[in-house]
């Protein structure tokens, strides 16, 4: 269920907007300079999945111990258990930013190292491409 902003206030949405903006951000290394993150998806799951289970757990058992807890006035109060729907979604939204980062940052430094006119391809983003020599 969607809560409105009269039903929760809109400083119950910054978090989540924050994490949509992190989306937006990152999502030009993956269309200009071909981080090829989310055209991997079985990998991208791969890579994540074990870090998912980790801090899930290390988050609720944190929140069943008492160690920390959430503000109601910054989320939106949808709860998946005992842990709010913001925390799932930056468990997801900032490893996937770093992974996009990561791979975005090998693709520059591969295209620094390599020569050739750099030219902008559909799929594959910023490439460098040999230019052909002539024959005398």
């Amino acid at each position: 269920m969607l809560l409105t902003t009269e039903e929760v206030g809109v400083d119950g949405w910054q978090y989540l907007i924050l994490m949509g903006a992190c989306v937006l951000i990152t999502l030009p290394l993956e269309f200009v300079l071909g981080a090829r993150v989310y055209r991997s998806p079985r990998r991208l799951a791969l890579a994540m999945a074990p870090m998912l289970v980790v801090f899930i757990v290390w988050d609720v058992v944190g929140i069943l111990r008492g160690h920390w807890s959430y503000s109601d006035r910054f989320t939106t109060g949808i709860m998946l258990g005992v842990m709010p729907l913001e925390e799932l979604v930056f468990f997801l939204v900032i490893p996937l930013c770093g992974l996009l980062t990561y791979e975005a940052v090998g693709r520059v430094a591969a295209l620094i190292r390599s020569t050739g006119r750099l030219r902008w391809r559909w799929p594959d983003g910023i490439v460098r491409e040999q230019e052909e020599k002539a024959d005398a």
